[in-house]
Protein backbone atom coordinates (compact mmCIF):
# COMPACT_ATOMS: atom_id res chain seq x y z
CA UNK A 1 0.00 0.00 0.00
CA UNK A 2 1.54 3.26 -0.81
CA UNK A 3 1.68 6.41 1.73
CA UNK A 4 -1.23 8.27 0.53
CA UNK A 5 -3.69 5.21 0.96
CA UNK A 6 -2.41 3.96 3.79
CA UNK A 7 -2.89 7.44 5.45
CA UNK A 8 -6.57 7.54 3.98
CA UNK A 9 -7.34 4.51 5.64
CA UNK A 10 -5.71 5.81 9.06
CA UNK A 11 -8.00 8.92 8.49
CA UNK A 12 -10.96 6.69 7.61
CA UNK A 13 -10.53 4.75 11.23
CA UNK A 14 -10.23 7.98 13.32
CA UNK A 15 -12.58 7.48 16.07
CA UNK A 16 -14.88 10.71 16.30
CA UNK A 17 -15.28 10.66 19.64
CA UNK A 18 -11.41 10.82 20.00
CA UNK A 19 -11.24 13.47 17.94
CA UNK A 20 -13.93 15.31 19.86
CA UNK A 21 -12.29 14.56 23.17
CA UNK A 22 -9.12 16.14 22.04
CA UNK A 23 -10.80 19.41 20.64
CA UNK A 24 -12.71 19.57 24.30
CA UNK A 25 -9.04 19.40 25.74
CA UNK A 26 -8.12 22.15 23.49
CA UNK A 27 -11.24 23.89 24.20
CA UNK A 28 -12.19 26.57 20.94
CA UNK A 29 -14.98 29.08 20.32
CA UNK A 30 -15.41 31.37 17.26
CA UNK A 31 -15.11 35.20 18.24
CA UNK A 32 -16.20 36.51 14.85
CA UNK A 33 -12.54 37.85 14.49
CA UNK A 34 -12.67 37.62 10.71
CA UNK A 35 -8.72 36.85 11.05
CA UNK A 36 -9.06 33.21 9.34
CA UNK A 37 -11.14 35.00 6.12
CA UNK A 38 -8.73 37.86 5.31
CA UNK A 39 -5.68 38.45 3.79
CA UNK A 40 -2.02 39.14 6.14
CA UNK A 41 0.77 40.97 5.63
CA UNK A 42 -0.67 42.08 2.16
CA UNK A 43 -1.29 38.28 0.92
CA UNK A 44 -3.89 37.25 -0.35
CA UNK A 45 -6.67 34.99 2.11
CA UNK A 46 -6.24 31.21 0.60
CA UNK A 47 -8.15 28.41 1.50
CA UNK A 48 -8.65 25.35 -0.47
CA UNK A 49 -11.91 24.51 -1.89
CA UNK A 50 -12.22 21.15 -3.93
CA UNK A 51 -14.29 20.93 -7.39
CA UNK A 52 -17.31 19.55 -5.51
CA UNK A 53 -16.97 22.79 -3.01
CA UNK A 54 -16.79 24.77 -5.92
CA UNK A 55 -20.19 23.02 -7.86
CA UNK A 56 -22.27 23.77 -4.36
CA UNK A 57 -21.20 27.11 -3.73
CA UNK A 58 -21.93 28.21 -7.69
CA UNK A 59 -25.46 26.37 -6.80
CA UNK A 60 -26.20 27.47 -3.00
CA UNK A 61 -27.28 31.28 -4.32
CA UNK A 62 -26.75 34.83 -5.26
CA UNK A 63 -22.99 36.05 -5.80
CA UNK A 64 -21.11 38.45 -3.72
CA UNK A 65 -20.23 41.48 -5.54
CA UNK A 66 -20.05 45.30 -5.35
CA UNK A 67 -23.25 45.81 -7.20
CA UNK A 68 -25.13 43.64 -4.67
CA UNK A 69 -23.70 44.01 -1.51
CA UNK A 70 -21.78 46.59 0.64
CA UNK A 71 -19.27 44.12 2.65
CA UNK A 72 -17.71 46.90 4.24
CA UNK A 73 -20.79 48.12 6.11
CA UNK A 74 -22.71 44.40 5.94
CA UNK A 75 -26.30 45.71 4.04
CA UNK A 76 -26.91 43.82 1.48
CA UNK A 77 -29.22 44.73 -1.35
CA UNK A 78 -31.82 42.48 -3.17
CA UNK A 79 -30.86 39.97 -5.36
CA UNK A 80 -31.60 40.19 -8.70
CA UNK A 81 -32.24 37.03 -11.41
CA UNK A 82 -29.20 37.28 -12.80
CA UNK A 83 -27.00 37.24 -9.13
CA UNK A 84 -29.31 34.01 -8.39
CA UNK A 85 -26.12 31.38 -9.53
CA UNK A 86 -22.44 31.71 -9.04
CA UNK A 87 -19.73 31.13 -11.94
CA UNK A 88 -16.58 28.88 -11.49
CA UNK A 89 -14.59 32.20 -10.81
CA UNK A 90 -16.98 33.40 -8.96
CA UNK A 91 -16.02 31.12 -6.46
CA UNK A 92 -12.42 30.03 -6.90
CA UNK A 93 -9.42 30.77 -8.38
CA UNK A 94 -5.78 28.73 -9.13
CA UNK A 95 -4.29 28.13 -6.11
CA UNK A 96 -1.23 30.85 -6.94
CA UNK A 97 1.99 28.33 -5.46
CA UNK A 98 3.71 27.64 -8.04
CA UNK A 99 2.72 30.06 -10.46
CA UNK A 100 4.29 32.82 -12.43
CA UNK A 101 3.50 36.38 -11.20
CA UNK A 102 1.78 37.07 -14.21
CA UNK A 103 -0.98 34.14 -12.59
CA UNK A 104 1.03 31.80 -15.58
CA UNK A 105 1.95 28.20 -15.21
CA UNK A 106 0.71 24.70 -13.57
CA UNK A 107 -0.60 24.76 -9.92
CA UNK A 108 -2.78 22.08 -8.25
CA UNK A 109 -5.84 22.92 -6.70
CA UNK A 110 -8.40 25.65 -6.08
CA UNK A 111 -8.18 28.70 -3.35
CA UNK A 112 -11.48 30.21 -2.21
CA UNK A 113 -11.73 33.44 -4.56
CA UNK A 114 -11.39 36.79 -3.02
CA UNK A 115 -12.18 40.67 -3.03
CA UNK A 116 -10.45 43.24 -4.34
CA UNK A 117 -8.85 43.66 -0.83
CA UNK A 118 -7.60 40.33 -0.43
CA UNK A 119 -10.11 38.86 2.05
CA UNK A 120 -12.31 35.82 1.27
CA UNK A 121 -14.74 36.89 -1.14
CA UNK A 122 -17.74 35.33 1.24
CA UNK A 123 -16.51 37.02 4.33
CA UNK A 124 -18.50 39.77 5.65
CA UNK A 125 -17.71 42.76 8.26
CA UNK A 126 -20.01 44.92 10.22
CA UNK A 127 -19.52 48.23 11.29
CA UNK A 128 -18.97 46.84 15.06
CA UNK A 129 -16.25 45.26 13.50
CA UNK A 130 -17.19 41.42 13.92
CA UNK A 131 -17.31 38.90 10.77
CA UNK A 132 -19.56 37.11 9.17
CA UNK A 133 -19.56 34.15 6.00
CA UNK A 134 -22.50 34.83 4.00
CA UNK A 135 -22.21 31.09 2.94
CA UNK A 136 -21.87 29.98 6.46
CA UNK A 137 -24.18 26.68 5.74
CA UNK A 138 -21.96 25.64 2.29
CA UNK A 139 -18.55 26.58 3.61
CA UNK A 140 -16.12 24.46 2.47
CA UNK A 141 -14.36 21.72 5.09
CA UNK A 142 -11.44 23.82 5.25
CA UNK A 143 -14.08 26.59 6.88
CA UNK A 144 -15.70 24.51 8.84
CA UNK A 145 -12.67 22.37 10.49
CA UNK A 146 -10.45 25.65 11.47
CA UNK A 147 -8.05 26.07 13.79
CA UNK A 148 -8.00 22.11 13.60
CA UNK A 149 -6.20 19.51 11.80
CA UNK A 150 -5.37 16.04 12.26
CA UNK A 151 -1.88 14.63 12.57
CA UNK A 152 -1.89 12.74 9.35
CA UNK A 153 0.62 12.67 5.98
CA UNK A 154 -1.27 14.26 3.04
CA UNK A 155 -3.39 16.85 4.99
CA UNK A 156 -3.12 20.31 5.42
CA UNK A 157 -2.00 22.20 7.81
CA UNK A 158 -3.81 25.69 8.02
CA UNK A 159 -1.54 29.03 8.78
CA UNK A 160 1.24 27.80 9.89
CA UNK A 161 2.88 25.47 12.72
CA UNK A 162 0.80 23.62 15.56
CA UNK A 163 0.70 25.37 18.75
CA UNK A 164 -1.50 23.31 20.64
CA UNK A 165 -2.39 19.70 20.24
CA UNK A 166 -4.20 16.73 21.96
CA UNK A 167 -3.78 13.11 20.40
CA UNK A 168 -4.24 13.36 16.76
CA UNK A 169 -5.74 16.51 17.00
CA UNK A 170 -3.29 19.50 16.24
CA UNK A 171 -4.50 23.59 17.04
CA UNK A 172 -3.49 26.50 14.33
CA UNK A 173 -3.55 29.90 15.74
CA UNK A 174 -6.47 31.60 16.32
CA UNK A 175 -7.67 33.54 19.39
CA UNK A 176 -10.60 31.44 20.09
CA UNK A 177 -8.33 28.62 21.16
CA UNK A 178 -8.74 27.75 24.78
CA UNK A 179 -12.39 28.41 25.27
CA UNK A 180 -14.74 26.68 26.71
CA UNK A 181 -17.30 24.29 23.61
CA UNK A 182 -20.04 22.21 24.39
CA UNK A 183 -19.69 18.44 23.59
CA UNK A 184 -22.09 18.52 20.92
CA UNK A 185 -20.37 20.98 19.00
CA UNK A 186 -16.82 19.11 20.01
CA UNK A 187 -18.75 16.22 18.33
CA UNK A 188 -19.83 17.97 15.22
CA UNK A 189 -16.33 19.38 14.63
CA UNK A 190 -14.59 16.29 15.00
CA UNK A 191 -17.06 14.62 12.31
CA UNK A 192 -16.55 17.50 9.81
CA UNK A 193 -12.64 17.22 10.61
CA UNK A 194 -12.56 13.78 9.97
CA UNK A 195 -14.49 13.98 6.87
CA UNK A 196 -12.10 16.72 5.90
CA UNK A 197 -9.17 14.06 6.62
CA UNK A 198 -10.76 11.48 4.38
CA UNK A 199 -11.61 14.25 1.90
CA UNK A 200 -7.86 15.55 1.38
CA UNK A 201 -6.68 12.30 0.84
CA UNK A 202 -8.90 10.86 -1.92
CA UNK A 203 -8.31 14.32 -3.54
CA UNK A 204 -4.33 13.86 -3.22
CA UNK A 205 -4.44 10.34 -4.48
CA UNK A 206 -7.26 11.53 -7.63
CA UNK A 207 -4.47 14.64 -8.32
CA UNK A 208 -1.59 12.14 -8.46
CA UNK A 209 -3.38 9.17 -10.36
CA UNK A 210 -4.90 11.63 -12.99
CA UNK A 211 -1.75 14.30 -13.15
CA UNK A 212 0.08 14.91 -16.95
CA UNK A 213 1.90 17.76 -17.29
CA UNK A 214 -0.24 20.16 -19.41
CA UNK A 215 2.92 22.38 -20.68
CA UNK A 216 0.43 25.27 -21.22
CA UNK A 217 1.44 28.36 -23.70
CA UNK A 218 2.95 31.89 -22.63
CA UNK A 219 0.03 33.20 -20.71
CA UNK A 220 -1.76 30.64 -20.13
CA UNK A 221 -3.06 28.70 -16.60
CA UNK A 222 -3.44 25.23 -15.84
CA UNK A 223 -5.02 23.68 -12.37
CA UNK A 224 -4.77 20.27 -11.71
CA UNK A 225 -7.37 18.55 -9.73
CA UNK A 226 -8.86 15.10 -8.53
CA UNK A 227 -10.99 15.52 -11.92
CA UNK A 228 -8.05 16.64 -14.25
CA UNK A 229 -6.45 19.66 -15.87
CA UNK A 230 -8.84 22.67 -15.81
CA UNK A 231 -8.72 26.26 -17.14
CA UNK A 232 -9.21 28.55 -14.64
CA UNK A 233 -12.87 28.73 -15.08
CA UNK A 234 -12.94 25.87 -14.32
CA UNK A 235 -13.83 23.96 -17.82
CA UNK A 236 -11.34 21.01 -18.97
CA UNK A 237 -8.37 21.95 -20.57
CA UNK A 238 -7.66 19.90 -24.14
CA UNK A 239 -3.76 21.48 -24.74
Amino acid sequence: MEELEAELARARDLDVSDLADAIETIGFECTRCGKCCKSEDDDPHTATVFPDEVRELEDSGGQKDDDSRDVRNGEAAPTSPSQSSRDWRDVARPMPYGLDEDGSGETFEWALQTDSCGDCTFYEEGEDGTGACTVHDDRPLICRTYPFSVALGGTSQPMGEAVDEAGMVRAHECEGLGRDITREDAETLAEALKERAVTELEEAIDVRDNFSPANPGPGETVVHDSEGAKHPDGTAYEG
